[in-house]
């Protein structure tokens, strides 16, 4: 019985965590070490929260989020996605990928 409790309080802590990155404002960059070339650099957002996910160790993310094209950047605040941009065929974010997550920062300021 004992383990059988500390088996849920883990899995309860741990789904805690796990969903830590969806906090407060989050820029997220789903991306893979083979389309790590298209990926923008989410320093230029220091002010804010922002995660590097690899397919290659985040996979429970990935499909939790529902990520279909890589890369993939998904803006959160307080867990609830309010941007998604996603790559095409081609592997490469749209052009105005960082000024549309700017714009949208700043719509939520």
């Amino acid at each position: 019985m004992k383990n059988l409790i500390l088996i849920l309080l883990l899995s309860i802590g741990l789904e805690g965590f796990s969903q830590e990155y969806k906090n407060n404002i989050s820029i997220c960059q789903f991306s893979s070490s083979f389309s790590s070339s298209s990926n923008i650099n989410l320093r230029n957002f220091k002010a804010n929260h922002f995660y590097n996910f690899k397919i290659e160790n985040d996979k429970n993310i990935f499909n939790r989020e529902n990520i279909k094209y890589l890369p993939t950047i998904i803006v959160f605040k307080n867990g609830k996605e309010v941007l998604r941009l996603e790559s095409g065929i081609n592997m490469k974010l749209p052009k105005d990928s960082e000024k549309r997550i700017r714009n949208k920062i700043n719509s939520l300021l």
